[in-house]
């Protein structure tokens, strides 16, 4: 099949247009004959002069167009940084397709994220559909690139978390029909390839170690060169996993159904982490008076994608992870948030884990 990026033309639409374009030539040609030989003198002769020249620019534009074509997508610019402002200003006027495959984008911090996202929502509204793809925070991969930049002092997973958690208000800002074409992805794979492309353009980079990603040359390309396809397999790859990935809602929230006995009591959304395999839900929202379970259905590359059955347990100062560590990525996730949190720990019916926290009903059940 026949690739095309982010719904450009290709090149069977530009041959296409190289057709139309020398056949307007040539039946301007034939219209310049035609009257010369209908007129006579100075006229007829100048007639058909440019007649002929006509001929043979309609038939150099069809040889040689595909040409240059192909000349101008294979080049190659070379920046020596990521420009910033540069990408903004195009991802702004972008009207098909944005993509950006990175571990986290400087494009969301502080300092950058206001003109960012009215660039993305600018391009949204054009029609635009726009695709980020950022490395899982909790996955090993990003605790491999925090190490490659301790040098530099970088905690990779909050710097992430943090890209997660504007992209996530940003989302729930929009429009329904905006909305629906902003698409946000973690994954779990090494990281190898930087891309932020706006239409059929894209500046790609790689990974060094101990550096930036930022920091280091950028390849400008066009998406339909030899790069450009590289890049773009790359990314197909990446997204089209669903063992690879998660998008933003499932990363962001999970369901639970709280039990009572064997029944049923409510099923509400609840904010959580997954950290050293174990998973830990905010339950601030709920007063409980009984002993309950937990129906849930978490991501699955953490668990199972069938709902299971857990334990609701309150975290001690023993536990293999810290309670502060677990408040802590809860901050970073989601933000802090006034009046603290209830962090309760998820644990598999019939695990022999610790205590099981006195009974409370929700409110409102």
């Amino acid at each position: 099949m026949r690739r095309t990026s982010g719904g450009r033309p290709g090149r069977a639409g530009r041959r296409r247009r190289s057709f139309l374009v020398g056949g307007a030539l040539l039946g301007a040609a034939v219209v310049m004959l035609l009257a010369a030989w209908r007129s006579t003198g100075f006229l007829s002769d100048l007639l058909l002069n440019l007649g002929a020249s006509v001929v043979l620019a309609a038939i150099s534009y069809v040889v040689f167009d595909p040409l240059f074509e192909e000349a101008r997508r294979a080049r190659v610019q070379e920046h020596l940084s990521f420009d910033r402002a540069a990408f903004v200003a195009r991802l702004e006027r972008s009207a098909r397709l944005v993509r950006i495959l990175d571990t986290w984008t400087i494009l969301l911090e502080h300092r950058n994220r206001d003109e960012t996202l009215a660039a993305v929502r600018a391009a949204l509204a054009k029609g635009a559909k726009v695709q980020l793809l950022l490395l899982d925070p909790d996955c090993t991969a990003a605790q491999q690139r925090g190490e490659e930049l301790e040098r530099q002092r970088i905690d990779v997973p909050r710097q992430i978390r943090a890209n997660l958690r504007h992209l996530a208000a940003f989302r729930r800002s929009l429009e329904p029909a905006l909305r629906d074409r902003l698409q946000v992805r973690v994954y779990d794979a090494s990281p190898s390839i930087q891309l932020y492309q706006w239409d059929a353009r894209a500046l790609i980079s790689f990974f060094p170690i101990g550096k930036l990603s930022f920091n280091v040359p950028q390849l400008e390309v066009d998406m339909d060169s030899p790069w450009g396809g590289f890049v773009h397999a790359r990314f197909e790859e990446l997204w089209g996993q669903p063992q690879a990935t998660l998008d933003l809602e499932r990363y962001w929230s999970t369901t639970i159904t709280l039990r009572h006995e064997d029944s049923d009591v409510v099923e509400l959304p609840a904010d959580f982490v997954t950290v050293d395999g174990q998973h830990y839900v905010d339950c601030r929202a709920l007063r409980m008076a009984g002993p309950l379970t937990v129906r849930a259905q978490l991501p699955e590359r953490a668990r199972t994608a069938a709902p299971r059955e857990y334990a609701l347990v309150e975290p001690a100062d023993g536990d293999r992870t810290p309670v502060a560590r677990v408040a802590r990525l809860f901050d970073q996730k989601y933000g802090p948030r006034d009046g603290g949190r209830t962090i309760l720990r998820l644990v598999p019916q019939g695990a022999d884990d610790g205590r099981v926290p006195g009974a409370r009903s929700p409110a409102g059940a």
